[in-house]
């Protein structure tokens, strides 16, 4: 996530984490109306934006997540 002038991007818009994540923007906005994934608004029409580090502490703490899910699922069949 860099931008154009070399400089790495602090802010990501919804339309750029649903591109990333590989999600609709509707999931995108999901993801920070319901405060799962924390953002902020701003602007006179409210555009919401999500911090980059942010969106890396998300990934990692779905990562530990989806591990505690597969670790229970296997735990469960035995």
């Amino acid at each position: 996530m860099r931008h154009n002038r070399g400089m790495p991007k602090r802010f990501i818009s919804l339309t750029e984490l649903a591109e990333i994540l590989d999600i609709s923007a509707a999931q995108a906005y999901a993801l920070v109306r319901s405060g799962d994934l924390p953002a902020i608004k701003i602007g006179g029409r409210g555009q919401w934006r999500v911090e980059t580090s942010v969106l890396e502490d998300y990934i990692a703490r779905m990562y530990a997540e989806t591990a505690d899910f597969v670790r229970a699922q296997a735990t469960s069949r035995d």
